[in-house]
């Protein structure tokens, strides 16, 4: 019997939290205890056939494999970790009999439980999604523990449709994990392969007994020259672990998709293995050269990562060349939707003219489908389809607001001293003068919980429910709150808590030209948690002041310093969707100029420390060491553009969080803040030694509170953090402070944790000075 070959259009994955984020809704309920189990899987196969439904409603076939089987209830690669068995050892107790772990105990792994903290949260190479980081170990047993998978396969076959199951390959796998806290020097992840192999072989052929004809292994990894692995090392795992899955006795044929860039030197490793089909990120990567295979080449050239509805002729241009390197070539997402929203229909409220430049997961999926159509059918039988896509690009070049004179002259007339603060040590003697700040400066990185008044006034305002003052006024008595809060705590350093902020970049969104902001645009950033990116359509400027009111209405109520609070350019940029017609370094001086300007008016308002966070610079890191320097360059730049406007006293905090450091731990530096606050409490400090050995000099607070967790965590797990940043930095340097913004948490978490953190900074400033 021959085998199906690969669907001529498909796409990598699509949303998962559903069009009115249901899943996530599901998932909070079962956490709140309000629905049981066995309720949220009955959700979840709701969300299921919808999505398999929905998809075949656009274009893809609901027997012939196109349709990926890439449900999560929280994290892929923690779905992996799970189906493989491997579970860190602190979660050893929530592990059945017979080796398997329920929905309790899988979320417990994500999220902590009392003096077990949850597996550590990483960006999922350069997107704003967070995966969870696996810990393999020597002990650690590989089996096929969880049979998931097989079983939501098994589920679509039964409601008649031929899905292709979706999980992280094993390469990706275990480059992406970390070693277990029991393992010996020198050990990596990767060591584990020949052990892991047999276990997907046995799922494969698990999945092949359900009635699945293809299989989707994931192997981003294969892209990134950020892996800490030698190159070598990747490659000759990469060949060893597809021949023995290829040739598996019982399997489906295997599809490797290789998204976020190009395969390069992977991809004739991998046509010399037996897998059936290899898929191309022709988006961010480009067309191979030198290489030939009669294997299928799935051509990623529909962009999953960004919104825009792009040019469709050039897209089918791609395909075609790419016939003379396979005589078999399919049309796919360049990744998996899921970092888009569900529908550009389901926004009644974005302009028109603007809607018709772009495309969110269900218009390219409809894409994907025309240029299948014309894979088939020549082009010809879609040239109206193409030509419609141009003239909307067409249109877009020439709308107005897109181009800014003004705009475009002030950028034109920067010099280099616009990029340039003084001498630190001038300014450290102002700041000091300034501020009398103690020994370990106490503050939080700036939001406080947004609780369900504040959303339900934000709604009632909305809808005029409310008048625009006493929406303002209920804004005045949180804030009040908030700052009373703190004092009675004993944080050093004041933040107005955020709680006129919808998002940390949507609000200024809607304060800046050239923005848009969606109303059902969701997207999963991890977990539950899900974020609404803003629309950078055109060039960027400040009408009015943004942040200023807020901030000098919370020192009105405080002797303490105030820290003003705002989101850099590269993360602005990072958490929208940005238009792709200039350099991105362009785009980033724009909103840098708008931001010198709110600096600018803060520091008048009498504002002594203003915090510009900047969450993503790590998470735009280009994965090709070639493209680094350039986006270092002008990400780096922007900060300082954005900042170097004010006087040596006034303060400039930074912000960054969940992210491997090292990697730029130089780029960090060369943003000349005066202090930068970073990610490390889930991960133990381990960015400590990057500090430390990168002579970094200035003010710096490695988070002692894992905010993404709702753990409080105690005074002497506290006070260890301390001391091993103390350990390794100047004491003079260090600031304490969360992870990250308390947004997510609720009150009396926050308030127990904020107490602890300042306990144990009491405990040891007494220690230090008793010495």
């Amino acid at each position: 019997m021959t085998a199906p070959s690969f669907p001529t259009g498909s796409i990598l994955g699509y949303p998962r939290i559903g069009r009115r984020r249901e899943l996530k809704k599901a998932v909070e309920a079962f956490w709140a205890g309000s629905i049981t189990a066995e309720e949220l899987e009955s959700r979840a196969a709701e969300l299921r056939r919808v999505t398999r439904e929905r998809l075949t409603s656009l274009g893809l076939g609901a027997t012939d494999s196109s349709i990926p089987e890439a449900f999560s209830f929280y994290d892929q690669v923690l779905d992996a970790a799970v189906t493989v068995g491997a579970i860190p050892t602190r979660f050893e107790s929530l592990v059945a009999a017979d080796g398997t772990i329920d929905l309790a105990g899988y979320f417990t792994i994500a999220r902590g439980e009392g003096n077990n903290t949850p597996a550590e949260m990483t960006k999922w190479f350069d997107s704003n999604y967070h995966y969870l980081v696996p810990e393999i170990g020597p002990e650690t047993r590989f089996h096929l523990a969880s049979d998931r998978l097989i079983r939501e396969v098994a589920e679509a076959t039964t409601s008649g449709f031929r899905t292709r199951p979706v999980i992280v390959g094993p390469v990706t796998f275990l480059l992406l994990s970390k070693a277990s806290e029991g393992a010996p020097e020198g050990y990596q992840p990767l060591d584990r392969l020949d052990d892991l192999l047999p276990v997907y072989a046995e799922l494969l052929a698990a999945l092949t007994a359900v009635g699945a004809d293809w299989v989707q292994l994931d192997e981003p990894a294969l892209v990134s020259e950020s892996i800490e692995v030698p190159r070598a090392e990747v490659l000759a795992a990469t060949k060893r672990a597809y021949d023995a899955l290829g040739a598996a006795p019982v399997r489906p044929q295997i599809f490797v998709a290789a998204p976020y860039g190009s395969l390069d030197d992977a991809l004739p490793v991998l046509g010399e293995t037996p897998v059936e089909a290899i898929g191309l990120d022709l988006v961010r990567g480009s067309l191979p050269t030198g290489f030939r295979t009669e294997k299928t080449l799935v051509g990623g050239v529909v962009d999953g990562h960004n919104i825009w509805r792009g040019d469709l002729s050039a897209a089918f241009d791609t395909l075609e060349a790419l016939r003379s390197l396979s005589p078999s070539v399919a049309v796919t997402s360049s990744t998996s939707l899921f970092h888009t929203p569900h529908d550009v229909a389901d926004e009644p409220l974005l302009d028109e003219r603007l809607k018709s430049w772009l495309a969110f997961a269900d218009q390219k999926v409809a894409q994907i489908a025309t240029l299948a159509t014309g894979l088939a059918e020549g082009r010809g039988a879609i040239q109206g389809e193409l030509d419609a896509a141009s003239a909307a690009l067409a249109d877009r070049r020439v709308a107005p607001g897109v181009r800014d004179g003004d705009v475009r002259a002030r950028a034109a007339a920067l010099t280099e001293a616009d990029f340039a603060r003084g001498d630190y040590a001038e300014r450290l003697a102002a700041q000091e003068a300034a501020l009398h700040l103690p020994f370990l400066p106490t503050t939080t990185i700036g939001s406080f919980p947004q609780t369900g008044g504040i959303r339900k006034a934000r709604a009632a305002n909305a809808r005029g429910e409310i008048s625009e003052n006493e929406y303002i006024e209920f804004l005045k008595s949180e804030i009040k709150s908030v700052v009373e809060l703190q004092e009675r705590i004993g944080i050093d350093v004041i933040v107005h808590g955020e709680p006129e902020r919808n998002d940390m970049v949507q609000y200024f969104a809607e304060h800046l030209d050239g923005f848009a902001v969606t109303q059902n645009g969701w997207v999963q950033s991890y977990g539950s948690r899900c974020t609404r990116p803003s629309i950078l359509w055109g060039d960027v400027a400040r009408e009015a002041p943004i942040t200023v009111e807020w901030s000098a209405y919370t020192q009105s109520l405080t002797d303490k310093p105030v820290k003003g609070m705002l989101t850099g350019p590269v993360t602005i940029l990072a958490w929208s969707f940005v238009r792709d017609d200039q350099p991105l370094g362009e785009t980033a001086n724009q909103v840098a100029l708008a931001l010198r300007d709110e600096i600018e008016d803060l520091e008048a308002a009498g504002i002594g420390i203003i915090q510009v966070d900047e969450p993503a610079l790590r998470e735009l890191l280009p994965l090709k060491k070639a493209d680094q320097p350039a986006y270092l360059d002008w990400s780096v730049r922007s900060f300082r553009l954005a900042t170097s406007g004010v006087a040596p006293k006034t303060q400039i905090h930074t912000h960054l969080c969940y992210s491997e450091f090292g990697v730029v731990i130089d780029a960090i530096n060369k943003l000349d803040a005066d202090v930068t606050s970073i990610e490390a409490a889930r991960s133990k400090m381990e960015v400590v030694p990057d500090i430390q050995h990168s002579g970094f000099a200035r003010g710096i607070g490695p988070g002692v509170y894992d905010i993404h967790s709702p753990r409080v965590p105690s005074v002497e797990e506290v006070t260890d953090l301390i001391e091993i940043a103390l350990g390794s930095i100047p004491e003079r340097q260090v600031w304490i402070n969360p992870d990250c913004g308390l947004k997510t948490r609720g009150y009396d978490e926050t308030v127990a944790s904020l107490t602890n953190v300042v306990a144990a900074t009491r405990a040891v400033r007494e220690r230090v000075h008793a010495h």
